[in-house]
């Protein structure tokens, strides 16, 4: 089976019709003694996804301790079918407070479900944080303007990843987690013409590389190559298991998979799930009792694949067509989670996968 090629930006944004927005609140003078304790300044931030002709939803809550909005309307057997964005935050479940500001940019600009009079609109924005309190000033969190301003910032244009947005303090394990991207054009099959991607915020308690290749569980020895690394050397690694278990308590990955395939909300539920195996595939352990892991699915429904014929009548005709989504958002969230840990800068003292593994990357 041919893989899947990457999208032009290999992003979210190669989704027509998506928009992502970053807001930071980063202090220069962050710092944490002992990589535990809380340092000084600030460091936390969200990232706001905005489908612009609003997009057909749904979700998948696997972590034991998730902190989320707006989740039981994304049940397929609920009134509500589309969204107009979807949160991602910093700030534990105080950083839910963005998401007002994220309702009141939409407001302004008139999305939202239409209730009557002009201008009487309900935007619908769920969203999902994770925990980075201790990470800079406790009392730092995301706010309404915040969330405002990321969505005011929201752009077609550019994605930048890494410590950004609502990754700004995450950790991964006892690397420096961050904002990754991925994105998958299928070229064969039922869904030749569909693009799949996802965006990921990586703030997992598990640990994103394997202790005795170094490379990152999401990257086989084969595929290093792809990522311009190599398997590092054994000082390398030898260092990194000498860091130990920090006992940190900074946890939950969440994120957004997406499609231009037109979905119904119980397809994108399966998309959702799938997801999480991306996650199962980049981070180990996943899913544990403190983490939060939250993952939204979204359809635009701007592509639109050849009917394919075959499917029993027992089945949705979309069938195959979904299949080929699901197994592209895992390699996706894989590949997304992969793209935020090599992309993060340190922050508080959180040494980034560069940091511990310099002999990794091609010189």
């Amino acid at each position: 089976m041919t893989a899947p090629r990457p999208g032009p930006t290999d992003s979210l944004l190669d989704i027509v019709g998506l928009r992502v927005g970053h807001r930071q609140l980063l202090d220069p003078d962050v710092t944490v003694a002992d990589g535990t304790n809380p340092g000084i300044g600030s460091a936390t931030g969200c990232t706001v996804v905005i489908a612009d002709g609003t997009a057909v939803a749904a979700v998948d809550v696997r972590g034991g301790g998730p902190g989320t909005r707006e989740t039981d309307l994304l049940d397929p057997s609920h009134s509500v079918q589309r969204i107009d964005a979807v949160l991602l935050t910093g700030g534990s479940a105080y950083g839910l407070a963005a998401a007002d500001g994220v309702m009141r940019y939409l407001e302004e600009h008139g999305r939202g479900i239409p209730m009557g009079a002009p201008g009487a609109v309900v935007p619908i924005v769920p969203g999902a944080v994770i925990f980075d309190l201790p990470v800079g000033d406790w009392n730092t969190r995301p706010s309404a303007d915040d969330g405002y301003a990321a969505a005011a910032a929201a752009t077609a244009d550019t994605l930048p990843t890494g410590s950004v947005g609502a990754g700004t303090a995450a950790r991964a394990g006892i690397l420096k987690g961050g904002v990754g991207t991925a994105s998958a054009h299928l070229t064969h099959g039922a869904a030749a013409g569909v693009t799949v991607a996802a965006l990921i915020v990586a703030n997992p308690v598990g640990s994103v590389f394997d202790p005795d290749s170094g490379l990152p569980w999401g990257v086989t020895a084969h595929g290093a190559t792809d990522r311009g690394l190599r398997p590092p050397a054994e000082v390398d690694i030898a260092a990194a298991r000498a860091l130990g278990d920090k006992g940190t308590v900074l946890n939950t990955t969440i994120g957004v998979v997406a499609t231009d395939a037109p979905l119904s909300k119980a397809a994108c539920r399966r998309v959702a799930v799938a997801g999480h195996d991306g996650l199962a595939h980049a981070i180990r352990p996943v899913h544990s009792p403190l983490d939060g892991d939250t993952l939204f699915a979204m359809s635009t429904g701007t592509a639109q694949p050849a009917p394919s014929g075959g499917v029993p009548d027992a089945f949705p005709a979309d069938l195959p067509v979904l299949a080929a989504v699901c197994a592209a958002a895992t390699d996706v969230v894989r590949r997304a989670v992969v793209d935020a840990v090599l992309s993060a800068t340190s922050i508080a003292g959180i040494p980034t996968y560069r940091d511990v593994f310099p002999s990794a990357f091609r010189a």
